[in-house]
């Protein structure tokens, strides 16, 4: 937990450049950020961001390349040892597009390779836009919270959650039943499909800020 007036610091388990809109999300709502490939270094801070990127190599959910790209295992590794420490030490976390697959797959969930809708969700140039729906039981998730019944999102994936990890619930999802946004039955975690970190005036900064709220505590 941050010390009384010093800003947040979030750890972003990622390489730079590459993650440049995250930390200027981020720093724009007060936050200190730390991007940096040491698990160790990462875990000194009040909460994790575990940011999109490429594909999960599918082997860390047992299955052959179906259809997976720009795989990079070695960030893999880093990230999941990143995502470990900050679970047990029970600090918060934040997945946001590949960040939500990581933490299905940690907690024995699987992924589809490549979705039979996929054209209706990748990059095609540009960020796609759609609705998501809450489909929560209780009204106490941060989605429901955050933007009640919908919201209109960003889209820029070709893959998502098959299997459902453990301990994990869905409660948000797209048009064609694809779960959009987890969290944990009793951990501070939880994720999104989406980019809130390129949509900051129309529900990425609500949600980028319910996360720092969080770590604050």
């Amino acid at each position: 937990m941050s010390s009384l007036n010093s800003p947040v610091s979030i750890a972003i388990a990622g390489r730079t450049p590459d993650t440049v809109n995250y930390e200027k999300a981020l720093q724009q709502l007060g936050a200190q950020t730390l991007t940096s490939l040491s698990p160790e270094e990462c875990a000194a801070c009040d909460g994790l961001l575990l940011p999109g990127g490429g594909d999960i190599t599918p082997a860390f959910f047992g299955k052959q390349n179906l259809g997976s790209r720009k795989i990079d295992t070695e960030l893999d590794i880093i990230q999941f040892q990143t995502l470990e420490r900050f679970l047990n030490a029970k600090k918060p976390i934040l997945g946001i597009c590949k960040g939500l697959q990581l933490i299905n797959v940690h907690f024995g969930g699987t992924i589809c390779q490549h979705l039979p809708n996929a054209a209706n969700h990748q990059w095609d140039g540009r960020d796609q836009t759609h609705y998501v729906y809450h489909t929560g039981y209780s009204r106490t998730d941060f989605f429901y919270q955050l933007y009640g019944n919908s919201a209109l999102v960003n889209s820029a994936h070709h893959q998502g959650i098959d299997r459902t990890g453990g301990g994990l619930t869905p409660i948000c999802q797209a048009y064609d039943g694809l779960t959009e946004a987890v969290s944990h039955c009793s951990l501070p975690v939880f994720a999104v499909q989406w980019h809130p970190e390129r949509i900051m005036d129309n529900g990425g900064r609500e949600l980028l800020s319910y996360f720092l709220n969080i770590c604050s505590r």
